[in-house]
């Protein structure tokens, strides 16, 4: 059992096992029978999590009155919800939602996957036949089903690149989405295009040559110095998801877009799967008590102040550790003030009308006031989250050859380079500045170098009072460190993390040698799965 799930151990004294009818059976209302005729359905999405007033005191009342709303809904259609025809592909889908891909005209792609999901398969199998379960289950009513509908208009107004989700009813009687279509029928769905390869560029993403995933644009990033992330976007599509109170954007969550600029490939990216915007948790004893920082942290709630920026950005840590390590404090703070001055009161009730009417009406005016007072808040907001990733910052090379610097200017700043070492046959190098930014001892504790392959060259120079530690880790190839810096107080503040064999070592003074027979000395995570 993962500690996730240790709150949860006290219903384990009065446990029963998992209810077997747990999902209504249609979507449609009850009283609708017999086959659907009309182009569209009174409908809603999961009526099943409709509780009295002691369960809600106990787990919370979420949003369990818009998932039982009912609201009228298009019904899919193979043939013509999308201009020349879907066909079935292959199935996926996550630990929770059932997805398939479907293939239409001129090589596009789409995922099409129900709203309503079921967790059944994050859980350890222990407990799958528990009344756990049903608990589990039940906390999808945390999330607000229609609110990954209302982020196109504030993403397009923010800058950030997206996808177009639509919300439509499966057919009880649709056979067309193949052998697993019994998994769809009578159910809620959404269609969202699937940006990955080049036949599924729009004129939105203007110049770009192709759409990668996470894995692939970091696999690109990793071997070519040519490769780089835009950084800045990725940062200003980070700050959208702290005002929007999205949560989970960990790398799966992300597509990439690819320009080429200057002679470099430069990574833009396309933010996917907005199911948690708006969360809805901490309204019951129960997730009060998991959501709090010694328990499930990430559950954070919607509300008109951020609640716990920490917590909100725990799923990203990896995607964000890779992607903004360049991204000064200054630049935040003017992403911020930019952000507020483009999501104005108007782009919010505008985006806000892509709720359904009755849903709307029951939430539409408070979340335009949270999402009014959390604007307020945002330069604030993106400060607190600059702090924490300037804690401890990575700054990866790549498997070609790199020269680090570490420049221990002064007592209150440290810059850090990185240069491509070109190669013997190149006439006219050009510039070969990778990277550079300036560190400060009160906000910074730590700066990991990772060389990964090629032979590298690391330098660390400079005469101070105080400074930052310095981590270096050299990579599987034969590298070369310089260390010429002298810190009077903190000790030893250059550590070196290499195999023992192959590297050239002037220690100088403050550094400590961490070098090692094992290879995971050097070993850098850089895919994550």
């Amino acid at each position: 059992m993962t500690y996730r799930y240790l709150w949860l151990l006290p219903v384990l004294c009065c446990v029963s096992c998992v209810r077997q009818q747990f999902f209504q059976p249609d979507a449609r209302l009850p009283a609708t029978t017999g086959p659907v005729v009309a182009d569209t359905v009174r409908a809603t999405v999961g009526r099943h999590y409709q509780r009295g007033g002691l369960h809600n005191f106990f787990w919370g009342k979420h949003y369990r009155h818009i998932w039982a709303t009912p609201v009228t809904l298009p019904v899919f259609d193979m043939r013509h919800t999308v201009a020349g025809g879907l066909t079935a592909g292959k199935m996926g889908g996550g630990f929770q939602s059932i997805s398939i891909t479907l293939n239409g005209a001129q090589g596009r792609q789409y995922a099409l996957r129900t709203l309503d999901k079921d967790p059944y398969k994050t859980l350890p199998k222990v407990m799958r036949k528990s009344f756990v379960l049903n608990i589990v289950r039940d906390a999808t009513s945390a999330a607000n089903p229609y609110g990954a509908f209302v982020v196109p208009p504030l993403a397009e107004a923010a800058g950030v690149l997206h996808t177009n989700p639509r919300p439509f009813y499966v057919r009880p009687d649709e056979t067309g989405l193949g052998p697993s279509s019994n998994l769809f029928q009578g159910k809620v769905v959404m269609l969202e295009e699937k940006y990955e390869g080049p036949s599924n560029l729009t004129s939105a993403f203007g110049a770009a040559r192709n759409l990668a995933d996470s894995d692939e644009m970091l696999e690109q990033r990793y071997a070519d110095p040519t490769h780089q992330i835009d950084q800045l976007a990725f940062a200003r599509a980070r700050l959208l998801d702290l005002w929007l109170g999205d949560w989970d954007r960990h790398e799966g969550q992300w597509q990439w877009a690819v320009y080429e600029r200057a002679g470099r490939t430069l990574y833009r990216a396309v933010p996917k799967d907005r199911d948690q915007v708006f969360y809805r948790f901490s309204d019951g004893l129960v997730p009060w008590l998991a959501s709090r920082r010694w328990a499930v942290r990430k559950f954070r709630t919607f509300k008109p102040k951020y609640e716990d920026i920490g917590g909100l950005v725990k799923n990203a840590r990896f995607i964000d550790e890779r992607a903004l390590s360049e991204v000064s404090r200054a630049q935040f703070q003017t992403l911020a003030r930019d952000l507020q001055q483009r999501l104005t009161d108007s782009v919010v009730a505008r985006a806000l009308r892509r709720f359904p009417a009755p849903v709307y009406a029951q939430e539409g005016l408070r979340t335009a006031a949270a999402l009014r007072a959390r604007r307020q808040d945002l330069p604030k907001a993106a400060d607190t989250f600059y702090r924490l990733l300037a804690r401890r910052v990575t700054v990866a090379g790549t498997d070609q050859a790199e020269h680090f610097v570490v420049d221990r200017q002064s007592d209150t700043a440290t810059v850090v380079s990185v240069y491509r070492i070109p190669g013997k046959d190149e006439k006219a190098p050009g510039d070969t500045l990778l990277y550079r930014r300036s560190f400060r001892p009160n906000e910074t504790k730590r700066i990991v170098l990772h060389g990964l392959r090629g032979k590298d060259l690391f330098e660390v120079r400079g005469e101070v009072k105080r400074s930052i530690r310095v981590d270096v880790y050299g990579g599987p190839n034969e590298d070369a460190i310089i260390n010429t810096s002298r810190v009077q107080r903190g000790g030893k503040m250059t550590y070196f993390y290499d195999t023992k064999r192959g590297n050239t070592i002037v220690r100088g003074h403050d550094f400590k040698d961490k070098t090692a027979a094992g290879v995971l000395m050097h070993a850098y995570d850089r895919e994550g799965y």
